[in-house]
């Protein structure tokens, strides 16, 4: 277990962004029967997913997320010393997409661009790493930016994964605290390599690039070991992140969950004793985005208007890797929380102007 408490960091904004395009499991499923359809709707949860339109991809929706953010918190683009992009569906396997997303969003040279390629837990592993580079790295400001377009991956005549999936991407902004008296961020991270297998998508890497086996392109899964593992491990990541920050469940004003399904949700929920209104589940509108879930959820899930004061959020993501991390931080009233849609109408590939994402 590698547990760490963060001093320097604040959250200054986060931002996320879905396609405009909305498609409904109940009413625009084809390639399985209607009962089918509402039985597995009925335990994942997923009634509508945000699907992108083809040609967009994850760089897209992070770049929608971040200029609205920028624009938002007035930002001079020269003052962002870091750029992180998690993904593991990147425009091209070279260059990284974060040094894509460097040039669309104008930043200057003296950033330090990189990938970091993990999927559910990928958010909350971002989040360490950036909050590290602000407190030992000499840096004053960082954008994390996190996007997934798992629909691309999903086969759809597998309806273990098909009915499940959306898309989206968010942008945070983190700012070196000038006060390290501010309140500490605690994090606990995990891995379990041993099954890797169990959520993957085997071809087209260098394992095997150019795989006869087309089916080999779209994303397995192994529904029971990932379940098996999720119950397994949640329970006990969510008391040591506690224990690390010598808080109470109570004392946790939101459970920030990864989307993975509601039959698996609701499971943790009674086991870890947690009430409903403290575990926002987004799954029925959004699907499950994979890691970016977690922003989206803060984003769409979580009551924010009016605060006076700062609620506590534990971040949980798990899933893919295996790989597994929880975040224990506050969300001030001062942090800048959007959320914007990209329409497929818009320029993709060129310079977007911050005005090209609707405000949902």
């Amino acid at each position: 277990m590698a547990q760490s408490i963060i001093k320097a960091a604040s959250l200054k904004g986060l931002a996320t962004c879905v396609p405009a395009r909305t498609f409904n499991n109940l009413t625009d499923t084809t390639a399985f029967a209607k009962d089918e359809v509402r039985k597995v709707v009925a335990m994942a949860g997923v009634t509508e997913r945000r699907i992108v339109e083809e040609g967009t991809c994850s760089t897209d929706l992070c770049f929608g997320a971040a200029e609205a953010l920028i624009e938002s918190l007035a930002w001079e683009r020269d003052s962002i010393d870091g750029l992180i992009m998690v993904t593991q569906t990147p425009d091209y396997f070279m260059p990284s997409s974060s040094c894509v997303l460097h040039k669309r969003l104008r930043l200057a040279e003296h950033c330090a661009a990189f990938d970091l390629g993990l999927g559910c837990s990928g958010y909350i592993y971002g989040l360490w790493l950036a909050s590290m580079m602000l407190e030992t790295g000499g840096l004053r400001r960082v954008l994390l930016l996190h996007g997934e377009t798992p629909t691309l991956y999903a086969n759809e005549s597998d309806r273990a994964v098909s009915l499940l999936f959306g898309d989206a991407g968010s942008a945070t902004a983190l700012e070196r605290s000038a006060d390290i008296s501010d309140a500490k961020w605690y994090f606990t991270l995990h891995t379990d390599g041993t099954g890797y297998d169990d959520l993957i998508v085997e071809g087209g890497g260098f394992r095997d690039r150019f795989c006869a086996n087309s089916q080999s392109h779209y994303v397995k899964m192994n529904g029971a070991n990932v379940f098996n593992f999720t119950i397994k491990v949640i329970p006990p990541l969510i008391d040591d992140t506690l224990r690390l920050a010598n808080r109470s469940r109570e004392e946790v004003d939101y459970y920030v969950f990864h989307q993975s399904n509601r039959f698996i949700m609701k499971h943790l929920m009674n086991k870890c004793e947690l009430p409903a209104e403290k575990v926002p589940i987004i799954l029925e509108k959004y699907g499950n985005p994979g890691g970016p879930s977690v922003p989206l959820t803060i984003t769409q899930g979580l009551a924010l208007d009016n605060r006076t004061d700062a609620l506590w959020l534990m971040l949980l993501g798990y899933g893919v890797g295996l790989s597994w991390g929880a975040a224990l931080l506050p969300l001030e009233p001062a942090t800048v929380v959007r959320h914007v849609e990209w329409s497929s109408s818009l320029p993709r590939r060129s310079e977007a102007k911050a005005g090209d994402v609707r405000t949902a």
